[in-house]
């Protein structure tokens, strides 16, 4: 049976991804308002209680308040800003990063997805909190850099213009109290925020979100390979989630013809001597850091093959 899908703020960069993502599956079917009704009330309330999935790609004040409209039960919804992100009444939308995750996934009728930093941090740390490989109390560090897409349209039009074509990079949350960090540490169990340092580079799309770790003076182990072989086997089987072999490369790279990748890559990079490692995660900030997650969610919530329209 199809089901219908009201994507509320379609028009942005995560709405639009989600929907060619959707695009020729008969499986679902959008409702699509005319422009002149995005914003209208009712006809945003309508689509809200008709649809049988909601995606709403908006800022969280929005988000909350299309929360509040929808008063329909037979809806579910799955909203990309960060409003619940940390909420328990929600399911949080990774299901690889936790066993039993796909399964409340499936049943929940409100499901949170992830930030694309969270998503690389938490599929690095989480794991290996949970086997006590690291600790849930080390002060942790994450180095972090994002196309400019993240950003959204204006950050889009400030990298684009003419005032922004000198900006090479670029870094920001230097308050320290950027709004990802809660989520990090509340998924991955943590007892200390970590130091979150996120920058935007010259490029549209991709991501690399970077853990270093002095593992001879951790709690824990002290053995990159042990940590690699953890995370293999909890990753064993996923279609979207690699863990890469001891074999580090020479360079990675994120690219200014980077295409859509809804996958999730990871590596345990070790320095000769073992007493230092680089956990690193690269992944698409549009696709398994926002759109490409939420379509996964949309299939493990319809009851369909989860990568049915992913990049992978």
């Amino acid at each position: 049976m199809t089901k219908s899908v009201f994507i509320d703020g379609a028009a942005g960069t995560t709405g639009l991804e989600i929907a060619d993502r959707l695009a020729g599956r008969s499986e679902f079917a959008l409702i699509v308002l005319d422009d002149d009704k995005r914003k209208d009330f009712e006809a945003r309330r309508q689509a809200l209680n008709d649809a049988d999935f909601v995606i709403l790609c908006l800022p969280d004040d929005a988000a909350k308040e299309a929360v509040a409209m929808t008063s329909s039960a037979n809806t579910r919804i799955i909203d990309a800003s960060t409003a619940h992100r940390v909420d328990h009444n929600w399911a949080y939308g990774f299901p690889e990063y936790r066993d039993g995750q796909r399964d409340r996934i499936a049943a929940a009728r409100l499901v949170s997805n992830p930030g694309c930093y969270p998503t690389g941090f938490l599929g690095l740390v989480a794991p290996l909190v949970a086997v006590d490989l690291i600790s849930e109390d080390w002060p942790y560090t994450v180095n972090a850099v994002s196309g400019y897409s993240g950003g959204g349209k204006a950050l889009i039009e400030r990298f684009e213009s003419d005032a922004g074509a000198d900006i090479g990079f670029r870094t920001y949350g230097l308050d320290l109290s950027h709004k990802h960090v809660p989520e990090m540490q509340t998924h991955a169990g943590l007892g200390l925020a970590p130091i979150f340092s996120p920058a935007v580079v010259r490029a549209f799309r991709g991501m690399m979100v970077e853990v270093p770790l002095p593992i001879s003076v951790m709690p824990g182990t002290d053995s990159p390979d042990e940590m690699r072989a953890a995370l293999a086997a909890h990753y064993a089987g996923s279609p979207v989630v690699t863990v890469h072999d001891q074999l580090a490369p020479s360079e990675l790279l994120i690219l200014n013809t980077q295409e859509p990748s809804d996958r999730l890559d990871l590596y345990v990079l070790g320095s000769p001597d073992n007493t230092q490692v680089r956990l690193l995660a690269l992944l698409d900030n549009l696709g398994k850091g926002a759109s490409g997650a939420a379509v996964q969610n949309l299939n493990i919530m319809a009851g369909l093959d989860e990568t049915a329209g992913l990049r992978l």
